[in-house]
């Protein structure tokens, strides 16, 4: 079966000169922003997934990048191999994109010899190195719906192209990998790199709270509306590059496909292992203080509701409703323990009055936090400072009642036990905990139409 060719005109070589220096550490063509920017954004939350229509002849279905740096002698036999597999096995029409990272050797030349012979292949020169500078240059101005790249060493077997690329054709899944560390896996490699690989993701679930299995394999596929509102949150222009584009993927809920590989490791690999680490871990520092902050605006790569079966509406159950209870009641849970260790502290040198105000105040605070972020979704800081006005006009309330209890236990009492003081506030807060839920779900949070959230993304962003 013959694929369609790739439509990529009479020229298929072209050179791109990327503005800025490689120790800037900007993307490619990127302006100073925020990650997350609308740089060839749109503010509007992704579309439902749909399987792919068969393309019209000209245009392809796949798009297959490779990242080359001074790869003159491995080049064109990768190239020949992956053509001739993809023309025996792949039922859609293919074009395959060689990526020259300015290397100094003949690479270019075999590039544009292959572009010029081979009607599926073209090439492209960028002037400085690095994968992710490449991969991002390429997939931004590709049109193909579905966006893959590989190592020109296809340490990956080849049989498992079809198999990654498949669940985003069909729709099922926004990105697929493969994975050298599935249990089905078959991989021969040293123990040094085994180490350094399942170490490195072991620090990635730790610190991240990641669930993929493996980030560094050279094999991954993207859907191109997917790509085109990711790309522009990932930073990274080097190695760095595959793990940063997963962890937010994955954070923003979007569905990533694995695929077990066979995998033989390349024995004159030039990747740099000490230098490449670190720069991984300066990476995962960087992207957990942007995930812990909410500066990225993850949001935009939300899927509609229906697309995934359990955000479904179901008759006289507002959306989310469980999943936010359970969030509140954890939350609340740790602000009472905290709320009732602070006020043990302030008590011991203050009435109890002005302890539980102070206590109330500080915990308010890092409550009302926590519930936006955790309970109700919202990232980023637009209406941070509203919100946390509106949970103040909460803690008023929660105020009067626990001062109101204590005002009602000192007349009882006299002079009540610190014990009894506790377990009056506990009862108080416990009233209060339930008028905060009310509250910040219909008053400090509610949920607002598409189109208004859309339209306040929008507004922020510009």
């Amino acid at each position: 079966m013959t694929a369609a060719p790739a439509n990529v005109g009479a020229m298929r070589t072209t050179t791109i000169a990327v503005p800025g220096s490689a120790a800037s550490g900007r993307p490619d063509g990127r302006s100073e922003e925020r990650p997350g920017g609308t740089s060839g954004g749109r503010a509007d939350a992704l579309p439902a997934r749909e399987h792919l229509p068969v393309s019209a002849a000209g245009r392809p279905v796949l798009d297959v990048v490779i990242p080359v740096y001074n790869e003159e002698k491995d080049l064109e036999p990768c190239v020949r191999r992956l053509h001739e597999h993809l023309l025996r096995t792949f039922p859609y029409g293919f074009r395959i994109t060689v990526a020259d990272n300015a290397s100094t050797d003949t690479t270019p030349e075999v590039a544009a010899a292959l572009a010029a012979e081979v009607p599926e292949v073209r090439s492209v020169r960028l002037e400085q190195k690095g994968r992710g500078r490449a991969l991002r240059t390429v997939w931004s101005g590709s049109d193909a719906p579905v966006l893959a790249y590989m190592d020109v060493d296809l340490s990956t077997d080849l049989n498992a192209l079809l198999p990654l690329v498949a669940p985003l054709i069909s729709g099922h899944s926004d990105l697929a990998i493969g994975s050298r560390l599935a249990r089905s896996s078959r991989v021969v490699r040293g123990p040094k790199r085994e180490f350094v690989s399942r170490a490195y993701n072991l620090i990635l679930r730790g610190s991240l709270a990641a669930r993929f299995s493996d980030a560094q394999c050279g094999f991954k596929a993207i859907r191109r509306e997917v790509a085109e509102r990711l790309l522009p949150m990932v930073e990274d222009t080097g190695w760095f590059f595959d793990t940063e584009m997963l962890v937010l993927a994955e954070r923003a809920g979007l569905r990533i496909h694995e695929v077990p590989v066979d995998w033989v490791d390349d024995p004159d690999s030039t990747v740099h292992i000490v230098k490449t680490a670190t720069d991984d871990l300066k990476g995962v520092l960087r992207v957990g203080r942007a995930l812990a902050t909410g500066s990225l605006p993850l949001d935009r790569l939300a899927r509609p509701f229906g697309d995934d079966p359990r955000d479904r509406d179901l008759s006289g159950v507002p959306g989310g409703l469980a999943r936010q209870l359970v969030g509140f009641c954890v939350v609340g849970v740790l602000s009472t323990l905290f709320y009732l260790a602070l006020y043990s502290a302030f008590r011991l040198g203050l009435g109890p009055q002005l302890a539980n105000a102070g206590a109330l105040l500080v915990s308010a605070v890092a409550n009302t936090a926590a519930n936006r972020r955790l309970t109700f979704g919202v990232r980023g800081r637009d209406r941070a400072v509203r919100h946390q006005a509106q949970g103040l006009v909460v803690f008023a309330i929660g105020l009067a009642l626990t001062s109101g209890s204590l005002a009602a236990l000192g007349a009882a009492t006299g002079d009540p036990a610190h014990s009894t003081e506790l377990a009056v506030l506990i009862v108080a807060n416990l009233a209060a905990t339930v008028l905060r839920f009310l509250l910040f779900r219909l008053w400090v949070f509610p949920d607002r139409p598409t189109s208004q959230t859309s339209t306040t993304s929008a507004r922020n962003e510009r």
